[in-house]
């Protein structure tokens, strides 16, 4: 692995994203908006967006960042770029890596302008610190990131990339206790909950909502990183079978 090769992708991604309105508006502009739109569909019921609204600041860039990374790596794989660099002197790590940096300063953006707009001008209040959300949903971003580059080796166009997200995200939000306390669930439910990355990135958002700021946050805090770690990892291993 070289860390010079690993930048000069980062910044080719953040190159082509930014040449990218439509990405941009994707990663910047969605996710304040849903925002928007969730406060004013609670417009009566200001208690139930100040508890269920942070926890959103954090699952909303996830989805925006899983829908991005996936269909910006499929394009790598569908356009031969991915293959022609695969032939370079470069590391499999090296690349994605360099996606991961790329991403994570796009989630870093994403989540700040989503807090600012929701704890700014949206009123949306947290009785836990409001620096802590930002911080998970940065990380909840990363994570998606992570996840979507794993999950596009499995897809051979954009459409296909597209249905990961009924077909992988969605059961997670359904799992991830925020309809149903995970324990109100069948208990063959809640077993599988617990093998779903989204679960953790939820139940830190709303710890850290609460202000439970205790040893479950630091477990679930670990769970995250290891899933983005271990998906980096497993998306590794597809390039060279998916470029020979």
């Amino acid at each position: 692995m070289s860390l010079q090769t690993t930048l000069a992708t980062g910044s080719r991604v953040l190159r082509q994203v930014r040449r990218d309105r439509r990405t941009l508006a994707l990663v910047l502009v969605v996710p304040p908006a849903l925002m928007t739109l969730f406060r004013y569909v609670f417009d009566g019921q200001p208690e139930t967006f100040n508890r269920v609204g942070p926890p959103m600041v954090g699952l909303f860039p996830f989805v925006s960042m899983f829908l991005v990374a996936s269909i910006s790596m499929l394009r790598e794989r569908t356009t031969g770029t991915l293959e022609r660099l695969m032939s370079l002197p470069l590391a499999k790590l090296d690349l994605l890596l360099g996606y991961a940096i790329a991403f994570a300063l796009l989630a870093v953006a994403q989540a700040a302008l989503t807090a600012g707009v929701s704890f700014g001008l949206l009123g949306l209040d947290s009785a836990g610190p409001v620096w802590l959300v930002v911080v998970l949903a940065v990380a909840n971003a990363v994570l998606g990131m992570a996840l979507g580059l794993f999950l596009s080796a499995f897809a051979q166009t954009e459409f296909q990339a597209v249905q990961f997200m009924p077909a992988f995200v969605l059961p997670q939000v359904l799992l991830a206790g925020l309809l149903v306390p995970r324990d109100k669930m069948a208990p063959v439910l809640e077993a599988i909950s617990y093998a779903m990355p989204l679960t953790y990135a939820y139940d830190a958002l709303a710890r850290a909502t609460a202000d439970e700021l205790g040893r479950r946050l630091t477990v679930d805090i670990v769970v995250i990183c290891a899933f983005v770690v271990l998906s980096l990892v497993l998306g590794a291993t597809t390039l060279r079978r998916r470029t020979a």
